[in-house]
């Protein structure tokens, strides 16, 4: 663990003049929709195009990245506050060499916290923003005005739904959250657990019209991924499914979706963004 920490110090040093991570908040309207799985397995398939990936779990008390690998994390983010650790302490390897942050359990909000927590968190966050390329916030599924805070200050949100009636109508009540406090923040859809790709393209056509006739906001249509029983069988043995079985439906859904994301990326304002933790704490501001 300290040689881990000490390549990344080495790693921050070398790093200085890189552009900051992309930050991206993986959301559902429900649990149940797959957002871990999807955050996991993109972050994966991310990282094989050689993208420079955090996947940063903060469903603090149902975090189960680590649970989903396989892996018992030896540190979380409940112990970097705990123990006063740097985050580079905190930070664990998965496959592929994907750096993950467990979530752990017992952590009050971050937005509950005193002052010297808050700054102890945003001093340690700036350590990495030069080390990635994107930063992956896997939130817990619905909307607190804590969690709306901190999607809000991300660069783009990824909303992860089904096709059943309660999981749409959970996603549009997460987009409406997030467009009334932050319009313009690009927003990805991705249809989850379809039975065929053709329904399943035409469930997404119909949520994009709804949002866009109720809420005047285009999402961007990122794809869809169908019903696998590889998915099951992933998280039964801990294997993540792209890795368990790289020709499955559902795998070869996922590659599409990176191959989407970085060629067909959701519109981003067109003015330079505030850095993610300049947002927050603006967010905080004004939430007080």
């Amino acid at each position: 663990m300290r040689d881990q920490a000490e390549q990344l110090r080495r790693k921050l040093a070398s790093a200085s003049y890189a552009k900051e991570a992309k930050t991206i908040a993986v959301t559902s309207g429900k649990g149940g929709a797959g957002k871990s799985n999807l955050a996991l397995n993109f972050s994966l398939e991310l990282l094989k195009r050689e993208k420079r990936v955090l996947l940063f779990d903060l469903d603090v008390g149902m975090g189960n990245i680590d649970i989903l690998l396989g892996l018992s994390a030896d540190k979380t983010i409940v112990d970097m506050f705990a123990e006063d650790l740097p985050i580079h302490e905190i930070i664990e390897k998965g496959p592929r060499g994907l750096a993950y942050i467990a979530a752990g359990s017992g952590l009050n909000d971050l937005f509950t916290m005193d002052a010297d927590k808050q700054d102890y968190f945003f001093m340690q966050y700036d350590q990495l923003v030069h080390l990635y390329d994107y930063i992956i916030f896997d939130m817990g599924a619905g909307v607190t005005p804590d969690s709306l805070t901190l999607i809000t200050a991300c660069d783009e949100c990824l909303v992860v739904t089904t096709p059943e009636p309660t999981s749409i109508t959970d996603a549009y009540g997460i987009i409406k959250h997030i467009v009334t406090s932050r319009p313009g923040l690009p927003v990805s859809v991705v249809m989850n657990r379809v039975s065929t790709v053709k329904r399943g393209k035409q469930a997404l056509e119909r949520f994009y019209r709804v949002v866009k006739q109720f809420l005047a906001v285009d999402v961007y249509k990122l794809g869809v991924l169908p019903e696998d029983r590889t998915v099951s069988n992933a998280v039964i043995r801990q294997i993540p499914y792209i890795l368990l079985d790289e020709k499955a439906a559902v795998s070869k859904a996922v590659k599409q979706l990176a191959d989407h994301y970085l060629t067909e990326p959701a519109e981003s304002p067109k003015q330079p963004p505030a850095s993610f933790v300049q947002k927050l704490k603006q967010l905080m501001m004004e939430g007080k």
